[in-house]
């Protein structure tokens, strides 16, 4: 199988396992990217997801043997579009955790993800214009959203890469650990988001996604939209009953 799927807790992890391959993308890991989603976003127990790589490398993009010999087409799901990941309706958090290279639609499985920890060796870009071809899986839109717009632009026109020093102070990502460090970090951060209400962090996140392309007045009928369905949850009250309580609060999800 090219993609593990692991649940410890509420935490699932996602590991692209094509380690000799540099785990590129390929109809089978496409495939099986797909559905793993889909079970994630469908497991009402399971609460944030951790999306990495097998081996010294999280995802050198498309397999190019796999584009050359006309498979292009099965490299994209109808619903979750390249991999099967970049454009799933997908509500739960996930944390990008990077080793080594995250290149093309590395960095657009990236771009689709919430978080990111990247370890020092780490890359990324969006070198598709060195091949012919454009970065189609969401890069051309998603970083300059990520970057300053000005860098972004340079980025894909040149196609050149960013190591992770620069990736954090361009805020592309979150964290920079040594790579040994990557997975355990990633862990923490969404363990951390674990001890949150689960529906609050959904509803929240969905605001946060688009607020880059929201007016002033749609971004208030988001939210008071979203809190009037929280406040009808019951981890709404819990949270209140728990701070009166003086406990920790004890959240299910409804």
């Amino acid at each position: 199988m090219s993609v593990r799927y692991e649940v410890d807790g509420r935490v699932a992890t996602f590991t692209l396992d094509r380690p000799d391959q540099r785990n590129a993308v390929d109809p089978d890991l496409t495939s099986a990217l797909g559905e793993a989603v889909g079970r994630f976003e469908a497991d009402p127990e399971v609460w944030v997801g951790i999306l990495t790589g097998e081996g010294p490398n999280f995802c050198a993009g498309a397999d190019l043997k796999a584009l050359a010999a006309g498979r292009a087409a099965e490299l994209v799901t109808a619903q979750g579009g390249f991999a099967g990941w970049v454009r799933y309706p997908r509500t739960k958090p996930v944390i990008a955790a990077v080793k080594g290279f995250a290149l093309a639609g590395g960095t657009e499985l990236v771009l689709a993800c919430d978080l990111v920890v990247a370890a020092t060796d780490s890359s990324f870009g969006l070198p598709e214009v060195t091949r012919g071809i454009i970065a189609a899986g969401g890069g051309l839109f998603r970083l300059p959203r990520a970057i300053a717009p000005a860098r972004a632009r340079e980025l894909v026109l040149t196609g050149d890469r960013i190591d992770a020093t620069e990736a954090l102070r361009l805020g592309l990502v979150n964290r920079v650990v040594p790579a040994d460090e990557v997975l355990g970090v990633a862990r923490e951060l969404a363990d951390r988001i674990c001890r949150n209400a689960p529906l609050a962090v959904r509803e929240s996140l969905a605001i946060v996604r688009d607020a880059m392309g929201m007016t002033e007045e749609q971004g208030w009928q988001r939210s008071i939209e979203a809190m009037d369905r929280i406040r009808r949850s019951e981890d709404a009250k819990e949270g209140p009953r728990a701070f009166a309580e003086k406990r920790d609060p004890r959240w299910t999800g409804r």
